[in-house]
């Protein structure tokens, strides 16, 4: 049962991050988390047809990252706040993770015997009773 909420956390996430690797995407997401546009608004500003567009905020739509509503004859669609906001929180949580690696790394090279920290004094020679 919990491998399968953990599985499901991650099929979103990657739902997310691979609709957000895509320039456009993102800025019709952004554009969207400024205020509801319809479709056909969002599509008059690329050079691209309203179809390509419309599977562009398809793809955001799937991943959770904003949604659509009718609004007679068009479809309006705003940004989720709360899905933006939980990429940036697994951003925030790989950051610290790899600032914990990186940290570590940088602790093993300090113990690296073949360049020590403090330098060996020579030997002394003993002296004769």
């Amino acid at each position: 049962m919990k491998d399968e909420a953990i599985d499901e956390q991650e099929d979103r996430a990657d739902a997310m991050f691979r609709a957000l690797a895509d320039r456009t995407r993102r800025d019709i997401l952004r554009r969207v988390l400024t205020g509801e546009h319809s479709v056909s608004a969002l599509a008059a500003d690329y050079d691209m047809s309203f179809a390509a567009v419309q599977k562009h905020v398809t793809v955001l739509e799937r991943a959770g990252l904003l949604t659509k509503r009718r609004h007679g004859r068009e479809q309006l669609a705003h940004g989720e706040v709360e899905a933006v906001r939980s990429v940036a929180s697994m951003l925030t949580e790989l950051e610290g993770l790899w600032r914990g690696r990186i940290a570590r790394i940088d602790e093993l090279i300090a113990l690296d015997p073949l360049d020590p920290i403090e330098p060996t004094p020579p030997p002394q020679p003993k002296e004769k009773p």
